[in-house]
């Protein structure tokens, strides 16, 4: 299998010059697979897969909303929520009890893309500190992990549960920043959300976009340092 490596051309060297020293990683999507969540959420939706990707950004839009609003619920609480938002909008009959055993166990239970572990592994041994910086909350992330088999490979977990603001919050980085005690210009973000790369870019992050199945990045935003399809490949760009 030959695999695309897309890079983005016109500031490669300047930032290999400078590889981070920190590398945050958002979680789900980008280091875990949400396509496990679509039997139970199609369920739930009364078998309408096409309404998966509409709850999920329902779900991240309303964190946005908190974010606006000064009020602050766990990532679960919208997920459920934003779940019965899509199922009463598009005529289909769900409770809360059935909405939260849709999303909760699912969650904690998700599968790490197929490249991660290697991706990680590469870059732990290649002496990079290795943080997660989630919109989940710490229970959930550390279930996650312990899960995945993903633990021993972070150094530590942050979850926006500690500030009460969601990201891409340019405030939820600079936390991130100070907490890890590094600077933007030595820190990078990976995600596979264009949302995210935009609010890292913004904080002065480096980032690296995963391009995961049907992500995209937001063309208005800054745009990312690197461009990937797999995780081991940004273990080759930095040990350059």
């Amino acid at each position: 299998m030959v695999i695309m490596l897309i890079v983005s051309s016109w500031n490669t060297q300047a930032n290999v010059d400078n590889p981070p020293k920190v590398i945050f990683f958002d979680v789900n999507e980008t280091l875990l697979d949400l396509n496990a969540m679509e039997v139970s959420v199609t369920e739930a939706l009364g078998g309408r897969s096409e309404l998966m990707s509409l709850w999920f950004s329902t779900m991240l839009h309303h964190s946005l909303v908190d974010n606006t609003t000064g009020r602050f619920h766990t990532f679960g609480e919208i997920g459920v929520a934003s779940l019965l938002m899509v199922a009463k909008s598009n005529g289909v009959e769900l409770d809360e009890d059935t909405a939260r055993k849709a999303i909760v166990t699912p969650l904690r239970s998700l599968p790490p893309h197929s490249d991660v572990k290697a991706g990680l592994k590469a870059l732990k041994e290649a002496g990079f500190t290795l943080i997660s910086l989630t919109n989940s909350s710490n229970k959930g992330v550390k279930t996650q992990f312990e899960n995945a088999g993903l633990l021993s490979y972070f150094d530590a977990r942050y979850s926006v549960e500690d500030i009460n603001r969601y990201k891409p919050d340019l405030r939820t980085y600079e936390w991130a920043l100070e907490k890890a005690g590094v600077k933007a210009k030595d820190a990078m973000l990976v995600a596979a959300h264009g949302w995210d790369i935009a609010g890292a870019k913004a904080a002065g992050l480096q980032a690296t976009f995963i391009a995961r199945e049907g992500k995209v990045l937001y063309p208005l935003a800054i745009a990312p340092d690197y461009q990937i399809n797999t995780l081991p490949e940004l273990a080759t760009i930095l040990a350059r």
